[in-house]
This record gives C-alpha cells, sequence and structure tokens, in this order.
C-alpha cells in the first residue's frame, strides 16, 4: 500500500532533545508551504464554492462530515457562520464522527463506521439539493468516504478537502480540493499543516458564498448579530461610514433596527 504523503516523515531525528526555539522554529519553516499549497488547488476551491453558493442560493442546505480534527474544523466554521454573517444556525452544520461528544474528547473507533455519516445526516434532514463536504486529511476515513457515497446515491452533491491526492475520498466527490502539504513536522499529526490548509479552504469556500448570497456590502458583516459590546462598536462604525450620521444617531438607529443592514435602510429612506 502506498503511503500516504501525511504519514511520511520530515525526516526530523531526537525532536525530544531540540530546544523550545528551535522547535518553534522547525514548525515555522514546515508551515512555510502551507499558502502554496493551497495556492496550487485555487480551481479546486473555486469550485467547490460556486457549488456551496448555488446549494445555498437554491434553498439547499450544506453538510460538513469528519473525524477528529477535521470534524472539529467543520463545526468551527459552521457555528460561525450565523453570528456573522445572520443566517439561520441550521443552514450549515457540521457533523463529526461519534457526535457531539467528540468535539471535545476522541470517540475510540467510530471514524470507522461507514454507516454512521448518512444516518447523522438523515437525523438531520439531508436531501437532494443540498451538499455534502467531506473533510479528511488522510482522505482515508471510513465515515466520510461512507457519508459520501451514500449522500450521492440519494441525490446530494458532494464536495471534499483533503491533503493526499488520489485518497479514495475525491473518488467520492463530485467537487474535490486536495491541498497536497506533505508530511508534518511530527509525523502524521495532521491538525498541523493540514489542518491549517483546510481551515484555510473552509475560510474561502464559505466566506465566498456568504459574500455572492449577499451577507456582505462593500465589506461590512451588515448582517452580523450584535451579540455583545465589541460587536455594537463595530457595528456604530459601519452605520457612520455608511450614512455619514453621527454616533448618537448610529446607536439609535441600531436599537431601533437590530441590524446594521436595517439601520441604513432606514436612514437613506428618511434623508433620500
Amino acid at each position: 500500500m502506498k503511503q500516504r504523503s501525511t504519514e511520511r516523515s520530515t525526516g526530523n531525528q531526537g525532536l525530544q532533545f531540540w530546544s523550545s526555539q528551535a522547535l518553534v522554529q522547525g514548525i515555522l519553516e514546515q508551515d512555510q508551504g502551507i499558502c502554496q499549497a493551497v495556492e496550487k488547488s485555487l480551481p479546486q476551491i473555486a469550485a467547490l464554492a460556486e457549488a456551496y453558493f448555488q446549494a445555498l442560493q437554491n434553498g439547499g442546505r450544506v453538510f460538513y462530515i469528519g473525524a477528529g480534527t477535521s470534524g472539529r474544523l467543520g463545526i468551527l466554521d459552521a457555528s460561525e457562520l450565523p453570528p456573522t454573517y445572520g443566517v439561520p444556525f441550521d443552514l450549515v452544520i457540521g457533523l463529526i464522527a461519534g457526535g457531539d461528544g467528540a468535539i471535545r474528547r476522541a470517540v475510540e473507533f467510530a471514524e470507522d463506521d461507514k454507516e454512521a455519516a448518512w444516518k447523522d445526516l438523515v437525523e438531520h434532514g439531508a436531501k437532494a439539493g443540498d451538499l455534502v463536504v467531506g473533510i479528511a486529511a488522510s482522505g482515508t476515513t471510513s465515515y466520510v468516504i461512507g457519508g459520501l457515497a451514500k449522500a450521492r446515491l440519494h441525490g446530494l452533491n458532494t464536495g471534499c478537502i483533503t491533503c493526499n491526492a488520489d485518497a479514495p475520498i475525491v473518488h467520492e466527490a463530485e467537487f474535490p480540493v486536495v491541498v497536497e502539504t506533505g508530511p508534518e513536522f511530527v509525523r502524521g499529526s495532521t491538525r498541523m499543516k493540514a489542518g491549517t490548509a483546510q481551515k484555510m479552504v473552509l475560510n474561502m469556500i464559505s466566506t465566498a458564498a456568504m459574500i455572492r448570497l449577499g451577507r456582505v456590502e462593500e465589506d461590512r458583516m451588515v448582517d452580523m448579530q450584535l451579540s455583545n459590546k465589541k460587536l455594537w462598536e463595530r457595528a456604530c462604525t459601519m452605520v457612520e461610514e455608511s450614512t455619514g450620521c453621527n454616533r448618537e444617531q448610529a446607536l439609535e438607529l441600531l436599537q431601533s433596527e437590530g441590524s446594521v443592514r436595517k439601520a441604513v435602510n432606514l436612514w437613506k429612506q428618511k434623508h433620500a
């Protein structure tokens, strides 16, 4: 069996004897190639971002499925979209092998269950027209491969994010993204380079979709939830910049309307 690139050695030896300075320097040197690896995959990333947008634009939803670090990254991305862009909490859903308990503590052998992901998807009402994105650095995770295969059989669109070329997951995805990050500083520890690359791709595809859905105007998060003092301050600044009103007026508009978009629209209506 051909060894996966993420399982190979960088050639570093005796790491247990290295100083903290040498270790962080070595990790940084390994990380230098992540952006270049992602850049090589931009056409694939753009295609997946378009599929993501089309699914949501046409009334579907997006599901991330993964195990371990990959599953947690999907959950992280999904959970940040509602407060950032004001979308419903069930529009983009992250699922992890072993269930929500696996977010904090690994569930043994959960990723080896080839049927579990589809069961999880069905439980959340997945249907034709939705997009399922499998996230697996190795590209061999049974939970993810099985979920994508069943999703395709039931008419769902499929994508994947992996860090190994020609991995089994690639053949189950209509919109595969392969970012070849290579060997890890700690051999096989894909929470490092591979995880960083996966996070970058998730940032790209979800952000691109939210912008195309109209959830951003200029470069402003006009639909963000005003859930803390920092966000109220940011919102006031955005309203001031968009309307020319003063701080007090911006705050009054936001308190009345509850969002930057609505506050700006009201001001423009009154001053048309």
